[in-house]
């Protein structure tokens, strides 16, 4: 899917203030390691992951997406009443009705004649969403929409804790479907797309595409655990295969956005790769043979932050610098199911509001791929 009409006018994003290490998860892990006689720094050692953030108990996912998407908004300086499309495109949602969408648009005090719904499809939400708002842009039924989400880790990983720790099932060979589990983060984050007749930024949208391998459903699968009568949060996750099925997906969805954009893989400048682990996204970056030095990464200190991930990584490269203006960016986007969604953008100086200390955030363990890869 090609676009000629759609541009990147700001990006917005929100993080939670609460911190908490992987070595922290590790040691409220004691009891499980220590019958299963796991070695400590484990779960560092195989996801790369060194921290992640939490927002406070009970807060409603629309409450961060209304900050990051007024954020976006201030970051482009654009006038609200020419929005004519709402998406909130995470996983986390205030409850199953009305669509969280509903109260973001009530707050942000958008027109009545503004499109607003809720997307979510895994770790592909807000990509989906951006992919649905460059088509209405494209095809002249809005001027701008804005694409917001705010994915919560916190229940989720914390019900994994007290799930390992208290199960007289768990085992050294099954442990592994709940690693997954203990890399999720949060984050909150908001992309406004403007036609390009009056767009400030000339940031081209220029081509999606997608692939469903769905014969891969299963492998990764959250609900609530409805026998705890607290239908509380967990997931079960053959990461090995998912990561082996996931990359053979996204090659082949990597070749067909060479084909749309007519790049080859030399005239990627920068990429921005799915956000789950440091060994996936290695393995990944190899299989489509870019350069691991031109891609930039935040799941070291972020986690994995679900459908915020991608467009999160986006801004904070663009915040510190490292996106250079006539880039061209490769958004690598893969999600349970399995679905693969990519976008290739033509980079322009394009305004971000998010964490005026962002690299103060940034432990400096991390920093080696971004002060590598930085111009």
């Amino acid at each position: 899917m090609r676009f000629e009409n759609v541009c990147i006018e700001s990006l917005g994003y929100t993080l939670p203030s609460t911190m908490v290490t992987t070595a922290e998860i590790e040691q409220r892990l004691a009891p499980v390691y220590q019958r299963l006689r796991l070695p400590e720094g484990r779960l560092e050692l195989m996801t790369g992951i060194l921290q992640r953030r939490f927002w406070p108990s009970n807060t409603l996912p629309s409450d961060p997406s209304i900050e990051s998407a007024k954020r976006t908004i201030e970051a482009a300086d654009f006038d609200p009443g020419q929005i004519g499309m709402l998406i909130h495109g995470s996983v986390c949602r205030d409850q199953l009705e009305p669509a969280t969408a509903c109260r973001v648009h009530s707050k942000l005090d958008l027109p009545s004649d503004c499109l607003v719904f809720d997307t979510s499809n895994a770790c592909l939400g807000m990509v989906n969403g951006m992919l649905q708002a460059a088509s209405m842009i494209e095809l002249g039924h809005v001027q701008a929409a804005l694409v917001v989400g705010t994915e919560n880790g916190a229940g989720l990983v914390e019900n994994t804790i007290e799930y390992l720790n208290a199960s007289e099932d768990v085992t050294r060979q099954n442990i592994k479907f709940a690693i997954a589990s203990l890399t999720i983060g949060s984050a909150s984050s908001g992309v406004l797309l403007t036609h390009r007749s009056i767009s400030k930024t000339q940031t081209s949208l220029h081509s999606v595409v997608a692939r469903a391998d769905t014969v891969h459903y299963e492998l990764c699968q959250g609900d609530h655990d409805r026998n705890d009568g607290q239908n509380r949060p967990l997931m079960n996750t053959d990461s090995e295969t998912l990561m082996a099925r996931g990359i053979d997906t996204g090659e082949q969805t990597f070749q067909k956005l060479l084909q749309d954009t007519g790049w080859q893989q030399g005239n990627v400048q920068r990429s921005i790769c799915h956000q789950v682990g440091m060994a996936h996204r290695k393995l990944m970056l190899e299989r489509l043979q870019l350069d691991a030095a031109n891609d930039f990464a935040t799941v070291q200190w972020l986690g994995n932050t679900g459908s915020c991930a991608v467009p999160v990584t986006l801004a904070v490269a663009a915040q510190l610098d490292v996106l250079t203006p006539g880039d061209n960016i490769a958004l690598l986007g893969i999600g349970s199911g399995i679905n693969c969604v990519m976008a290739g953008i033509q980079w322009q100086p394009t305004p971000v509001k998010g964490e005026a200390s962002i690299a103060d955030l940034i432990p400096t363990e991390a920093t080696g791929s971004w002060h590598l890869a930085a111009r």
